[in-house]
C-alpha cells in the first residue's frame, strides 16, 4: 500500500500515537502494547494495530512494541525527524501566543519569520527566538528566499484568504490555519484547521441542559 492510499484519518492519529510514546519515554518505559496505548488514548487496540500495519510491522506477538523504535519510526513516517522552517502571519494576541510556544522546536518545527499588516506591530521582537515582525509585503520574498513550504495563519478571518493566496503563490505547500474561515487553495496544498469555537460547539451538542 502506498502512502497516497492511506486514509487521512489514519495519518491524523499518528501524531496522537507519537505523543503517547513520548510520555512513555519520559516515564522511562521501554516496551508497550497496542492495548496499553489504546487504554491511554481511548482507541481500540485493534484500530492501533491496523493503523500501524499500513506502514509495516513494528511489534511482535506477545512482546509488544519497542517504544523508542516505534517513536523513531513514526517520526520518520511523519517526516518530523528533521526541522521544518515555518512562516507565521499574524502578530496579535493569538500570533504572539503561537510564537511564544516552546513546543514547536522539539517536535520538528521552527518559526523563522513573523509578519503583520499593522504598522505598530512591525519591528517588534516576538517569540522565543525574538523574531522581528516584518511587514506583510515581505512575505512572498521571504518564503521564496528561505525556501519555506510551511505556513501558519493567525489573522482575522477577513484577511486569511489573501494571506493564503500569497503564501501559495510563493511556494507554501502546507498551512495551519487558526482563522475562522475555510480557505480556498489548490488541491496540492494541505490545510489543517484549528478553531476552538468549532471544538466547543461540537462538545455542547452532547451536554444536558
Amino acid at each position: 500500500m502506498t502512502r497516497r492510499t492511506i486514509p487521512d484519518i489514519v495519518i491524523g492519529r499518528l501524531p496522537v500515537y507519537l505523543r503517547a510514546l513520548n510520555f512513555l519515554i519520559a516515564e522511562g518505559r521501554q516496551i508497550t502494547s497496542s492495548q496499553e496505548l489504546g487504554d491511554r488514548l481511548g482507541i481500540s487496540s485493534a484500530q492501533i494495530r491496523k493503523d500501524l500495519s499500513h506502514f509495516g510491522e513494528f511489534g511482535k506477538q506477545g512482546t509488544g512494541y519497542d517504544i523508542n523504535f516505534l517513536y523513531d519510526q513514526l517520526r520518520q513516517i511523519l517526516k518530523v525527524n528533521r526541522m521544518w522552517d515555518v512562516v507565521l502571519v499574524g502578530a496579535g494576541n493569538l500570533g504572539k501566543a503561537i510564537a511564544d510556544y516552546g513546543g514547536f522546536a522539539g517536535k520538528g518545527f521552527s518559526i523563522k519569520a513573523i509578519f503583520d499588516t499593522a504598522p505598530e506591530k512591525v519591528g517588534l521582537a516576538m517569540g522565543i527566538d525574538n523574531r522581528i515582525v516584518q511587514p506583510i509585503g515581505e512575505l512572498a520574498d521571504t518564503i521564496r528566499t528561505k525556501g519555506i513550504i510551511v505556513g501558519i495563519i493567525a489573522t482575522p478571518a477577513e484577511e486569511a484568504q489573501a494571506v493564503a493566496r500569497t503564501m501559495v503563490d510563493a511556494g507554501i505547500k502546507a498551512i495551519l490555519n487558526y482563522a475562522p474561515i475555510t480557505l480556498t487553495v489548490p488541491s496540492n496544498v494541505r490545510v489543517q484547521y484549528i478553531d476552538p469555537v468549532v471544538g466547543l460547539q461540537r462538545m455542547t451538542y452532547y451536554l444536558q441542559g
